[in-house]
């Protein structure tokens, strides 16, 4: 082989080492990205039962919606990533509802704790948000790889599927349910 074939070999394997370098690069920004949902949702779940023991004295007649939030919530905990994300949009929901109920309690609006509780899941939810946002950008930036030529034929090498964007559940488009 003359030096002409070797330059030629040695640009296609620098090609095809760039390539998989991109993709695996790509491939850990999307589990970077969740890792980082992963947290904010770790945060929320923390605060949940606190939330739950303020609104208990004062929500007796609520009792379901806090108990199926607290379900929700060990549901999500004990299950892996799938089930992070399955439960929550519905975690979420059900935040939403037993915020929009408070209001029907002066005296639990009033204490401190559950204020600094409010505020605290509230900060939460916009860094879930924000973390959110950072995934599904990942994730669009993997799959247009895993999809693209020449990109996609490293990817089938290297099994990489497309991953799906973190998106509103259904029960998060509805409007918040207050009544009893």
């Amino acid at each position: 082989m003359g030096p002409i074939g070797w330059l030629v070999l040695g640009l296609v394997v620098l090609f095809i080492i760039v390539l998989f370098n991109s993709l695996t690069g790509k491939k850990n920004q999307v589990e970077f990205a969740f890792a980082s949902i992963d947290v904010q949702l770790k945060k929320r779940f923390d605060l949940i039962p606190n939330l739950v023991a303020s609104c208990e004295k004062y929500m007796g007649y609520e009792e379901k919606v806090l108990k199926e939030l607290t379900e929700a919530r060990s549901q999500a905990m004990s299950g892996g990533d799938n089930a992070k994300v399955a439960m929550d949009g519905k975690i979420t929901s059900q935040l939403r509802s037993v915020f929009a109920l408070a209001e029907n309690y002066p005296d639990l609006k009033a204490m401190d704790s559950f204020t600094t509780l409010q505020m605290s899941l509230n900060e939460v939810e916009e860094q879930l948000s924000a973390s959110r946002r950072a995934f599904n950008a990942a994730v669009t930036d993997y799959n247009n790889a895993v999809q693209m030529f020449p990109s996609n034929i490293a990817a089938n090498i290297m099994g990489y599927k497309t991953r799906t964007w973190f998106e509103a559940a259904p029960e998060e488009r509805e409007a918040v349910k207050i009544w009893r």
